[in-house]
């Protein structure tokens, strides 16, 4: 299949820019069409502060996609992929989702976008009907709410519930050793740093009840100065702080708390810290920040996962993000449930991917499924640990249980009245 493209734009450059301002972006990127293609459309965010989404997400589908189609494609017919920019406005992603199915003729969409586009992309495919496969919110309520349940849509991406879970518990017991009872918080101020932050500390505090929430800032999404919201934080003076930031956002962050030196005050656990988008910008990377894993291709420490970090990093000069492989999980999923239904029609693909299991080079045990009644993504690699400066940047991540998060995700979903 001939391919061709916009110039690729690397990590490195897309985060240089970020202070500069919104980066400007080539026309739609298109897969040339050959006989008997099927056509998937792929609405994310390619220009401004957070590009780095879905660029990676955009690399990593195309890496997938390529392998499929050399294998023959989905049920006889190859890939097409039809990839816009939403530019990160959730009005702009339901209108380029709605384009790429009546405009474009796409018949399946991957929504590659945050979760401020994911509920609007939702929505687009409820009232189309549309196969849809989220890649890229983690905003629980989006799979886990009954009301937001369409037959049609999936979600292949890590969930902020599970992350919770596994980090309350983890912080619990540091908190316990250390005697941290003080927290501060700081999450972006939109559906998933509220619902992300909110089910942390209901977890930190379930494993260490002694602990209290001294203060709490919400800075708005890609939010160009953050001196208030540092000052603030140090004027409350907590013990440790967590915050789930991400991509642009968290390294600019970052970079400005490092000029009043507030890591070394304070034990911070930024779950969305290791993955290389942060570990490999950051000026000045601070050691012993706590975070979830994201994407580092030591965890899972399997064969499997470290050559498809490699392969990612020969073929884009550049290592994977946490958006990657959960891209790159959903070609895997697609590839499988049509092989399996021996299909392309939407409605066979969805009835597939109910209970679906595959192997996959980024489960805790070697496979992944796609849960049938909440249609979300379990039994990933999921874990925290503590950053060091350099390679390997996490050493020891310490697993989280699935048992254990099956367990207590059953109990959230009844105290929220999902179940």
């Amino acid at each position: 299949m001939t391919i061709t493209r916009t110039p690729g734009i690397s990590r490195r450059s897309t985060l240089a820019l970020m202070g500069a301002g919104a980066m400007s972006v080539a026309a739609p990127w298109v897969a040339r069409a050959q006989a008997k293609t099927i056509k998937i459309g792929m609405p994310t965010i390619l220009s401004g502060r957070v590009a780095q989404l879905g660029t990676s997400s955009r690399n990593a589908v195309m890496l997938e996609v390529e392998k499929v189609n050399a294998a023959g494609g989905l049920a006889g017919r190859q890939i097409e992929m039809v990839i816009r920019d939403s530019k990160g406005q959730p009005q702009e992603a339901a209108r380029v989702a709605r384009e790429l199915v009546n405009t474009d003729g796409c018949e399946w969409l991957i929504d590659g976008e945050a979760s401020s586009g994911s509920f609007a992309v939702h929505e687009v495919a409820r009232d189309l009907g549309v196969l849809c496969v989220h890649t890229c919110s983690e905003a629980s309520s989006l799979t886990a709410d009954p009301k937001q349940h369409i037959p049609n849509a999936f979600r292949c991406v890590r969930q902020g519930i599970h992350d919770s879970i596994v980090g309350g518990s983890y912080a619990a017991a540091i908190s316990k050793a250390k005697g941290l009872k003080k927290w501060a918080t700081c999450s972006p101020d939109y559906a998933y740093g509220r619902d992300t932050t909110g089910e942390f500390t209901l977890y930190l505090k379930r494993f260490a009840p002694d602990v209290e929430i001294i203060s709490e800032s919400w800075p708005k999404l890609f939010q160009p100065d953050y001196t208030e919201v540092v000052t603030k934080i140090l004027q409350a003076k907590p013990q440790a702080l967590y915050s789930c930031l991400w991509g642009g956002d968290l390294t600019s962050y970052i970079d400005q708390a490092n000029i009043y030196a507030m890591f070394g005050q304070m034990e911070v656990f930024a779950v969305n810290m290791a993955d290389y988008t942060a570990l490999t910008v950051v000026k000045n990377l601070p050691k012993g920040i706590h975070s979830g894993n994201r994407y580092i291709k030591t965890f899972p420490a399997t064969p499997e996962n470290a050559a498809w970090g490699d392969a990612y990093k020969a073929k884009y000069n550049e290592y994977p993000t946490n958006w990657s492989w959960q891209n790159a999980t959903a070609v895997m999923f697609l590839a499988e449930a049509a092989k399996k239904a021996n299909s392309t029609d939407g409605k066979k693909i969805a009835e597939t991917l109910k209970g679906l299991t595959i192997k996959c080079p980024f489960g805790a045990d070697g496979t992944v499924t796609m849960r049938g009644d909440d249609h979300t993504l379990v039994g990933y690699a999921i874990g925290w640990g503590t950053t060091i400066p350099q390679e390997p940047y996490v050493p020891e991540v310490k697993a989280g249980d699935w048992k254990t998060i099956f367990e207590l995700e059953a109990e959230w979903k009844k105290s929220k009245g999902y179940t």
